[in-house]
């Protein structure tokens, strides 16, 4: 029954005049939408991790971190793709670069809340 009136709605109006502006003013308005979205949210964004990639690079021992998942340790090692991180006395593991989250410093002390 709904799909019958919906069919015969749309065959009524087959011979209708198309009323609205011109056809080229959707894809400009897609167009400065995306050019927007663009500037607003990924330029930014890229900027940040192109940042924080950096100074992941000139990471070296002694530097205190904290890893994404919360780990807090200091810097013993870097390789190629990953880093070998103390977090106690005689205990170390290695997690890749990526699982950096925030940068201490060199010596500098995690601040208690």
């Amino acid at each position: 029954m709904i799909f019958a009136t919906f069919f015969s709605l749309l065959q009524a109006q087959k011979g209708a005049v198309p009323q609205g502006g011109p056809m080229w003013g959707m894809p400009i308005m897609m167009i400065a939408i995306f050019g927007i979205f663009y500037l607003l949210i990924i330029m930014p964004q890229r900027k940040k991790q192109k940042k924080h990639m950096q100074m992941v690079e000139d990471l070296k021992s002694g530097d205190q971190i904290i890893t994404t998942a919360g780990i807090y340790g200091t810097v013993m090692g870097v390789q190629k793709d990953r880093i070998e991180l103390k977090i106690a006395a005689n205990v170390k593991i290695d997690i890749v670069k990526s699982a950096v989250g925030v940068i201490l410093g060199s010596g500098e002390k995690p601040e208690v809340r």
